[in-house]
C-alpha cells in the first residue's frame, strides 16, 4: 500500500487518540498489561486490567463529526474480529479464567467518551 499524505494523517492522528487514551484510563486507575496487540486476525488497541477485569478497548478517533460518532465504526465485522483476538491475547498470557470486558474509547475534537461494556462476546 503506498503511503499518501491522508494515510498518514489517519495512522498519526489513530496514535495519538491512543496515547490519549491510555492515559486517561491510567488516571482512572486502570493498569495498562498490552498496547498494540497483533496477530493475523487484527489488533487490539489497548489491554487494561480493571481490578481483576481485563478489559480490551477499542479506541475511536475523530476529527470532525463529518462521519457520524467515533463509535460507530465498531460495527458487527469489527466486534467479531475483535472477540477472535482477544481470545488469542487470553490463551497467549494464561488469562482464561479472568473476566473480560470489551469497552469503547471514543474521542472526538478532543473530547474522550468512555463507553463501558460497549459489546459483548
Amino acid at each position: 500500500m503506498q503511503i499518501t499524505q491522508k494515510n498518514f494523517y489517519k495512522k498519526f492522528l489513530g496514535r495519538v487518540g491512543e496515547n490519549k487514551a491510555a492515559e486517561y484510563l491510567i488516571k482512572l486507575g486502570y493498569r495498562v498489561i498490552a498496547k498494540n496487540f497483533k496477530t493475523h486476525l487484527g489488533e487490539i488497541d489497548i489491554v487494561v486490567l480493571d481490578g481483576e477485569t481485563v478489559v480490551f478497548v477499542e479506541v475511536k478517533t475523530r476529527s470532525t463529526d463529518a462521519f457520524g460518532l467515533p463509535s460507530e465504526a465498531v460495527n458487527f465485522k469489527k466486534r467479531e474480529k475483535y472477540f477472535k483476538v482477544s481470545e488469542q491475547f487470553l490463551i497467549k498470557n494464561k488469562l482464561l479464567e479472568k473476566q473480560v470486558r470489551f469497552d469503547v474509547v471514543e474521542i472526538q475534537n478532543g473530547e474522550i467518551n468512555h463507553i463501558k461494556d460497549a459489546f459483548c462476546m
